[in-house]
Formats: structure tokens, sequence, C-alpha cells
């Protein structure tokens, strides 16, 4: 797991693993002064701009008027990468150190805002402290949008929601704190040129038996379908970190990716952000069969008919490009009967997807509800 934190200041951070005075160094960054009183500013969700919080004092996020978020092209930065095993964006000054719990990496900037790892809580062992590897910098960031407030609202009404779930934890609620993190993604664009063989079936009803046996089926005539078409794929999602859910990140979607700003490191000031540990062509590779289910049903629609069948379904892809983006989460652990569950809200969107709880007595009791339902119908089919 790997993260930035929203707070420190560039290149001020020397270490000395047998020092005390290294660990008091932790706190003594500054990132984005308020140009008022001089202390840190964090961005404020609500206006969308960074805010003092002792003053009060708000200001702008730092973005030229020109830029833009570039796209950029797959196969020439692979290129770069294997020649020159360089980076588009520098990380310099950035430093990060690993949990010993779940193996996961903090990256942070300047100062170290917590002495515990954000997602499984363990205490940070801060002389394990070095020197950042070189990444891809962020093309873009789609800033918070959803505050605290909203967060908790969306989180009650997800508990409200829940069929199946224990009454007692439905009553008592969920109670944690919130933790706010940009997680990474690989966006890519592509062309895709597809060729298929298949066929296509066509239903039809037929009478077979004779006397109690007489009856109705259905049956298929098959005919041979092909072709080929272009379809070109825009911003295919692919999460660029490991050890996350797939299932609660996936419940996450859909995201409005056009409220991504060009990256600006103003947007993180007061969170946490993970940077990516999936490599840019296995984030590809990890995006093709997204494009490809995508396509598969492309193929079925154009086969037509009551039924398809698909025996082969080529695909070339072309003017592969990609950004890499930071999406807003909103985390949470909570306990419930000594076990512990994860949940996550779209910072952007205010959906949420968690684990949760079960009532064994509920759903026993739909189980036993439902054979009584089926047992009673087919009494009442045997007496008519």
């Amino acid at each position: 797991m790997d993260e930035h934190a929203g707070d420190g200041q560039p290149g001020d951070l020397k270490v000395n693993t047998d020092s005390a005075e290294a660990h008091r160094s932790q706190a003594d960054g500054r990132i984005f002064p308020c140009e008022a009183c001089g202390a840190d500013v964090v961005f404020n969700i609500g206006t969308q701009h960074l805010k003092c919080p002792y003053c009060g004092h708000e200001q702008k996020l730092s973005i030229e008027a020109d830029a833009i978020l570039t796209e950029h092209d797959f196969h020439e930065m692979l290129e770069n990468l294997r020649e020159h095993h360089e980076t588009v964006g520098a990380t310099e000054g950035f430093k990060e150190v690993g949990c010993d719990a779940c193996g996961g990496i903090v990256v942070f900037e300047g100062n170290l805002t917590s002495t515990r790892c954000p997602y499984c809580d363990s205490p940070i062992q801060l002389e394990g402290i070095h020197e950042m590897e070189t990444r891809i910098k962020p093309d873009g960031v789609l800033p918070f949008q959803v505050d605290e407030k909203r967060a908790k609202g969306s989180i009650k009404k997800w508990v409200a929601s829940l069929w199946f779930a224990p009454n007692d934890f439905k009553k008592s609620g969920v109670e944690g704190k919130l933790k706010g993190v940009y997680i990474p993604y690989w966006t890519f664009d592509s062309m895709t040129f597809v060729a298929y063989v298949g066929e296509r079936g066509e239903e039809y009803r037929v009478t077979v038996g004779t006397g109690k046996n007489r009856r109705t089926v259905t049956r298929v005539r098959w005919y041979p379908a092909s072709g080929n078409f272009q379809r070109f794929f825009d911003d295919v999602l692919v999460l660029a970190c490991q050890k996350m859910s797939p299932e609660l990140i996936h419940g996450l979607e859909p995201w409005p990716l056009n409220l991504s700003l060009p990256f600006t490191r103003e947007a993180l000031a007061g969170y946490l952000a993970r940077t990516y540990d999936v490599e840019l062509e296995p984030g590809f590779h990890l995006a093709k069969p997204r494009i490809e289910s995508a396509l598969r049903r492309d193929v079925n629609r154009r086969i037509g008919g009551d039924r398809q069948r698909i025996s082969r379904m080529g695909v070339d892809y072309s003017a592969i490009t990609f950004k890499f983006l930071l999406l807003p989460i909103w985390l949470l652990s909570y306990r419930y009967k000594g076990k512990v569950y994860q949940m996550m809200i779209n910072a952007a969107t205010g959906k949420v997807s968690g684990e949760r709880p079960w009532s064994a007595w509920k759903i026993a009791g739909a189980i036993l509800l439902g054979s009584i339902v089926v047992l009673g119908s087919w009494s009442l089919i045997v007496s008519m």
C-alpha cells in the first residue's frame, strides 16, 4: 500500500535512524503556507479552495490557465522506461516507510502526518524511512467533492438499506473515523479492430410425444455469422494498487472523471494519496478483459437472433494512450461483535461499498418461508 501524505515540505526531512532528533523532524515540515498567517492550509471540499484552519483565509489552487489533462502514448512511454529507466515526473523530496504488519508503503513529503498505517492501523517504525524510488508523475486529480458529513449520511442510508442485516447492527449503525485517501488509477484509451466468427441461433417450437407425454419444446436452427468492426474506448479505468478489495473498489463506480483537474499537489493538502504498485504495462493487461467483455457483447448484438455462439474473436489494439489519475475515497474500518469490516465511500459521488454482517436467523427464516411457499404451490398443483 503506497500513500503520499498531503502535508510536508519537499526535501526537508533528514533521517538519522540513531537520533531522536530525526523523529522530531517529522513534524517540522511546511507544504502550502497560508498567505495571511503562514500556517499550513488544507484543501476545503466545500469551496474547492485551499483554506487555513486557523485564520480562515482561502486561496485558489495554483493551476495554470492553459493546463490540460495530458494523454501519453503508451508504447512510447514503455520504450522510454525500458531504455532510460526514468519516468516523466520526478518524485524528489518524497520518502517512504514500510508497514511491517500489512506490507504497505506509506509515502510522504516533508513530514509524516501519522505514525500509524492508514489501512491496518498498526504502528509504523520510523527508523525504516528511506528515499522513494522514482515513479510516473500523476497527470490529474479528481478533488474530494463529498465532505465527512455527507459521507456519514451516505453510510447511514447504506446501513438502513441492508437486507438480512442483524437488527442491533441496523439500530446502532456504523461508528468509526473516516480517513480521506486518494487512490491511483490508470486510464487507457484505445482504438480496437475486431474480427469474429460465430453462429446465430433462431428458436422455433415443436410438439413432441403422445398422450400424457405430449409437450411443446424449443429447438434452435443455427446459421453461420461473421464480420468485423472498429470501436474506440475512452478512459478504461484500472486500479493501480494491489491489496485493496477489487469487489469493494468496483462497487464505487462510476466516477465523474469530467471533474478531474490537471494534477496539483495542493489538492492533496490534508489527505493521504497512494502511489501505484501496478506498473503501466501490467495495468493495460488488466484493462483488456474489460474491453474484450464489452466487445463480446457488441459481437453478440451484431450476430443477432435468439441465441449466439462465438467461436473466434480477434482484437487488435492501436493508438493506445494513458493517464495516471488520483481519485478520492473515504475509508472506514468498524467492528461488529469482534470482527473488523471495511467500508469505502466514493468521495466524488457519495456511493458506498462495504463489507457487512449477516443475520443467520433472518436468512434461515427467508429460506423456511421460501420452502413453505414452494410446498404450498406444489400441493395446489397436485390437488388440481
